[in-house]
């Protein structure tokens, strides 16, 4: 009888406590009815124009949870402005962890600025996913496992760029106007190293446009990151007209 009641009690036990074992456990940002999803885009500064990325993905998630979600979850997405402004970026993305509680940052626009969230993220071991960057930093899986990129690799793109270039004119001078971070040294190496096998010369000339500042405002309303722009194109133009003269 002894034994009879001890199995029973035995049987008993695990039944009340299959609840606890059968409970679903979670990562902060994920339960049974929704996925939190943190972003950060530059809807402000020098890279506004980026702004239409974030409103785009918004409006997408907005499409899938009206459809119902993901399997049942809906998609809460939380996205803050930070102005192409690394320091900005830091803040904003310590809100959506510590705060906000997010599963995963998702599409973070900008190689200064998700360099600058990059170790916190993977020392916190928050996924930084589909980075909108293709610096090599950040295909780097064993220095941080937690991030993946989205964009191909700046290095390569500079390679196939300066193949084109090459081939179409062999004999053409290649100027490389920069960003002084992982966005420009990438695709300069990628240039340099294709035009080097090749055995072309580098004649480097530096100029540093730091001290302009890009949110100036000029007289007719227009910001000196507008103006510059302008003249980048007309730059190019001026290039690709001595280039072509060059070919022929």
């Amino acid at each position: 009888m002894s034994m009879l009641k001890w199995a029973a009690g035995l049987a008993l036990g695990a039944l009340l406590a299959a609840p606890a074992y059968a409970q679903k456990k979670y990562d902060s940002g994920a339960s049974d009815t929704e996925i939190k999803i943190g972003h950060t885009n530059p809807y402000s500064g020098p890279a506004s124009a980026y702004g239409l990325v974030g409103k785009t993905q918004a409006a997408y998630f907005k499409m899938i949870n009206e459809q119902g979600g993901v399997n049942g979850r809906k998609i809460n997405f939380i996205s803050y402005d930070d102005a192409y402004n690394p320091p900005k970026t830091v803040e904003q993305t310590r809100k959506l962890v510590e705060s906000d509680e997010v599963l995963l940052l998702f599409q973070g626009l900008g190689t200064p600025a998700q360099a600058a969230v990059q170790k916190y993220l993977n020392d916190k071991k928050i996924p930084q996913l589909l980075v909108s960057s293709g610096a090599t930093r950040f295909t780097d899986p064993k220095t941080f496992p937690w991030t993946m990129a989205y964009n191909p690799n700046y290095q390569s793109e500079g390679h196939i760029y300066a193949q084109l270039v090459l081939k179409q004119y062999p004999n053409a001078k290649i100027g490389i106007l920069m960003q002084n971070d992982d966005f420009g040294k990438g695709l300069r190496q990628g240039l340099q190293g294709r035009a080097g096998r090749k055995g072309r010369e580098h004649d480097r000339v530096g100029s540093d446009l730091r001290g302009q500042r890009p949110d100036r405002r000029l007289a007719d309303g227009e910001t000196e990151g507008f103006r510059r722009r302008s003249v980048l194109q007309r730059l190019d133009a001026e290039i690709r007209g001595a280039v072509d003269e060059e070919g022929r």
